[in-house]
């Protein structure tokens, strides 16, 4: 059977159904039971039948659908309006239209491998992008011995057996606080959730830093602040009613620098003056802040475009490779130089 002639006829031979059955669940139909449809799909995919519930593609022109997935979080919101999600989708969908396909944002959140499992199975999707590893690693890495097609932005991790692309956190981390260090700033403050992968390696940029300066990290610089504005300004608080000393503080997201400017300025601290603050992601808001934030930036545009041609290669059968993006320290108002 010659894979791109497969007509209905075979899909309904090789699941042993009728030609309506199939012709049903292709559809999407509810007189067909999930795990029927489920099975069908699966089939239809691995003999590269074209086939577009709701979406036809004699009607959109597309050549595939994209489905992205934003998995439960650590330490971000998760939630479309985060505006780092919102930039890297944009990069998704530009890079999807350039390449004549459609991509559809899930309202699945999976939380655990069986989540994964039934998402990849359900799909009618050509493939996924999962915006964020969260704490599904392990999950990730058992999907990829089954399936193929999906990609993940994110952080490389050790034994990773499936494809991300993500920037170089470590480096970015350490190019952050290293500027501060050059800025004469000696008790520097890290904000961020370091159970988080990403976040993780930008704590580990940062630690070296402070080792190649001859600065003692101090853990009680740490603190475990989520992707939120008021996580950031509750840490600020509560460093100075501890009377815990900092003059600078590296948020590993931008919604944390900004939190943390709002809450030093709240409680009377001039920023640079008194502490300088750099931010990681150079969204949108970055630059329009008061004062200007200096950040990290990671190129959303070439990551979106990097994900999609992943992924369509994936489908295509080729062997795909993860990818880190390199790193820019923008200099602005809040570091002071």
């Amino acid at each position: 059977m010659s894979p791109r002639g497969t007509r209905l006829e075979d899909l309904a031979r090789l699941a042993d159904v009728s030609i309506a059955t199939v012709s049903r669940a292709l559809n999407d139909s509810p007189a067909v039971n999930e795990e029927t449809k489920r099975r069908i799909w699966k089939i239809a995919r691995e003999h590269n039948y074209i086939f577009r519930p709701h979406m036809p593609a004699i009607l959109t022109g597309a050549t595939a659908t994209i489905a992205v997935v934003i998995p439960t979080p650590q330490g971000r919101r998760g939630t479309l309006d985060d505006p780092f999600f919102l930039q890297l989708i944009g990069g998704v969908g530009e890079a999807a239209r350039e390449a004549g396909s459609d991509i559809l944002i899930s309202h699945v959140a999976p939380r655990n491998y069986d989540d994964l499992a039934a998402l990849m199975a359900s799909s009618r999707a050509e493939g996924v992008i999962f915006l964020g590893q969260s704490f599904l690693h392990e999950r990730l890495n058992r999907l990829a011995e089954v399936e193929r097609r999906f990609v993940v932005w994110g952080a490389e991790l050790p034994g990773q057996r499936y494809c991300s692309v993500g920037s170089d956190n470590i480096r970015g981390g350490r190019r952050a606080a290293s500027h501060l260090v050059r800025l004469g700033r000696k008790r520097i403050a890290f904000f961020g959730d370091t159970e988080a992968p990403e976040v993780m390696q930008r704590h580990a940029g940062y630690l070296q830093a402070l080792e190649e300066a001859g600065l003692t990290p101090d853990p009680a610089l740490v603190s475990p602040v989520h992707f939120e504005t008021e996580s950031a300004e509750n840490a600020v608080e509560r460093f100075i009613a501890q009377g815990i000393e900092f003059d600078a503080v590296l948020g590993a997201g931008d919604l944390i620098a900004l939190g943390a400017i709002r809450g030093l300025t709240r409680r009377g601290l001039n920023v640079p003056r008194d502490v300088s603050v750099v931010g990681y992601d150079d969204i949108l808001l970055a630059r329009y802040s008061h004062p200007a934030l200096s950040t990290i930036s990671q190129d959303t545009a070439k990551a979106g475009r990097l994900l999609v041609s992943k992924l369509l290669s994936s489908t295509g059968g080729e062997e795909i490779h993860s990818e880190r993006l390199p790193t820019e320290l923008i200099v602005r108002e809040s570091c002071g130089a």
